[in-house]
């Protein structure tokens, strides 16, 4: 196809239709901005839908229903403990921002018609805070969208920022490749990056984090740090480059995805959900959860502890599992792993506290449930 040139104008455009982008997008068009959205895939949704989609706020109807006493000053104390070691490289002022304005976004997204259940521990946070999106994380995407659209924004799937466009010292637009051609488009109150990260992006792991986890498999196959390199391009700075988290070890997802994943992301079930997650007896959930606990997470530490092993697919063990295993994983091939463990290891997991994975106030998985899930 021949490379075309047009220009539009906008008053706001935002590069990324995640959960990030299109609440800036919404906030613009509430204000009366005329607003594009461009989004590379072919659908928005982003990191955000592949999130577990929890929220961790205070003083939430959740909380209060539950009788729950918290504060924003305690989720600031307790973020320290969450930081560790690196707590002294904490923004302060947007972490201020975060545990005093976390609740109203979380009531903004409940107005939207996102479900929420909970509140859940969330260990070392000193109260449960910790709210679950219900039926799954496309629910966030899909409210957030439909949104925007009763606001007026454009969203626009298959539409790659590919760079800034600037006048005298300000940006001013960007040059987007789309299926019809090259592009432009004017932003005359601004542009915003909400983009996501470099977790799929060799070139900028390697320069920013630790040698390590350049080889290591992305969750987002699509997160190439687009909105880094568009801003590094113009002389951007970026402040934390190096941390980085991961490699996290899971168990190998199913070859389709889950139960829960294929819900549709709609308000009533969601509330559906919330209704049964408040009112029905965990026996009853129970099978529901399992199709989550025994898919999207990982071994509990405490099973090495217990004298479980790893070992290659050639049965040769590898590592110390009490150390930082997941990081020899990924040296093997295709990044896989086997848990060994004997007779008397096995007949134990049966109950707490001898269980596999776990999802902190909502469920323990034991061996018999990977048995039946995992067919």
């Amino acid at each position: 196809m021949a490379e075309s040139r047009t220009r539009s104008e906008w008053d706001v455009i935002v590069v990324g239709a995640g959960g990030a982008g299109l609440a800036a997008a919404a906030e613009a068009a509430q204000l009366g901005r005329k607003v594009l959205v461009l989004e590379k895939n072919a659908e928005p949704g982003g990191s955000t839908s592949w999130a577990v989609g929890t929220v961790t706020a205070t003083n939430s109807a959740l909380q209060k229903r539950a009788g729950i006493v918290d504060s924003p000053d305690w989720h600031f104390e307790d973020l320290s403990k969450h930081n560790g070691p690196l707590d002294s490289r904490d923004n302060l002022r947007l972490r201020r921002i975060l545990v005093d304005q976390c609740t109203d976004a979380l009531q903004w997204l409940m107005s939207l018609g996102v479900a929420f259940v909970g509140p859940m521990p969330e260990p070392p946070h000193r109260v449960a805070r910790m709210h679950n999106v219900v039926p799954n994380a496309k629910a966030f995407v899909n409210r957030l969208a439909r949104h925007c659209t009763r606001l007026g924004v454009e969203i626009r799937s298959n539409a790659r920022v590919i760079g800034l466009v600037v006048e005298n010292g300000r940006v001013v637009g960007v040059e987007c490749r789309t299926e019809r051609g090259t592009r432009r488009y004017g932003a005359r109150h601004g542009v915003v990056l909400a983009s996501g990260d470099y977790s799929a992006d060799r070139e900028l792991k390697a320069h920013f984090a630790r040698p390590e986890v350049v080889n290591v498999e992305a969750v987002v196959p699509t997160a190439t740090g687009d909105g880094h390199k568009l801003a590094l391009a113009l002389g951007a700075v970026v402040v934390n480059g190096d941390i980085v988290r991961g490699p996290i070890m899971r168990f190998v997802p199913p070859k389709r995805d889950t139960f829960l994943r294929r819900l549709p992301p709609s308000t009533a079930l969601g509330r559906a959900m919330a209704w049964s997650y408040r009112y029905l007896p965990r026996r009853l959930l129970r099978p529901f959860m399992m199709g989550f606990l025994t898919t999207a997470l990982g071994p509990s530490p405490k099973l090495f502890g217990e004298g479980a092993i790893l070992v290659n697919v050639e049965g040769r063990r590898f590592c110390d599992e009490l150390g930082a295993p997941s990081f020899e994983v990924r040296r093997h091939p295709d990044g896989i792993a086997v848990i060994v463990f004997d007779q008397q290891d096995a007949d134990r997991c049966v109950a707490w506290p001898d269980f596999v994975p776990t999802a902190p106030g909502i469920s323990y998985a034991y061996l018999a449930d990977y048995r039946r899930n995992r067919r």
